[in-house]
């Protein structure tokens, strides 16, 4: 049976943390799937599409990787396209508390479906996408935090500086 590890997020936008957790789970799933939710109580900065456009450009020459947008809960979506696995980041203790939490609640609504947790390398541990958003929003330069550079965001409704 083909081992599915589905990782979801936001990612709004798409932090290198996020691309290390990937890189790290594509070598011990035959299959990861970077699902972009849709958070109903956020705002979104960058919107659905044009993030997964640029999260499948970063993984085209990977072929275990895909990516796919979703809405409703995780469990159903994980479901939906076989994956046994949730694959979550930890940077922190905080983290682990809320990650724990919904890993709680995956499994009861999905019994058959395995939270796996990787710890973010300490390099990347300090990054978050709320972070990088705020300092992208007030004009400084998020480059050395994100695997993709906001000018590949097409459109006329890609977040602007100044």
């Amino acid at each position: 049976m083909k081992r599915i590890a589905l990782f979801p997020g936001s990612f709004d936008p798409f932090t290198n943390g996020h691309y290390d957790v990937v890189m790290r789970g594509a070598k011990l799933f035959d299959e990861v799937i970077v699902a972009i939710g849709n958070n109903s109580s956020k705002q979104r900065y960058i919107p659905v599409d044009k993030m997964e456009k640029v999260i499948a450009r970063i993984f085209q020459d990977q072929p275990n990787i895909k990516v796919q947008s979703f809405k409703g809960l995780t469990a159903t979506f994980a479901q939906e396209v076989g994956a046994q696995f949730l694959l979550r980041g930890l940077r922190n203790t905080t983290d682990f508390e809320y990650e724990n939490t919904i890993a709680q609640a995956n499994r009861h609504l999905n019994p058959d479906l395995e939270s796996i947790f990787i710890i973010t390398s300490p390099l990347l541990a300090a990054i978050s996408s709320t972070i990088i958003r705020e300092i992208h929003r007030f004009g400084g330069n998020v480059d050395d935090f994100i695997p993709f550079r906001f000018s590949e965001i097409e459109g006329n409704d890609a977040p602007q500086i100044g």
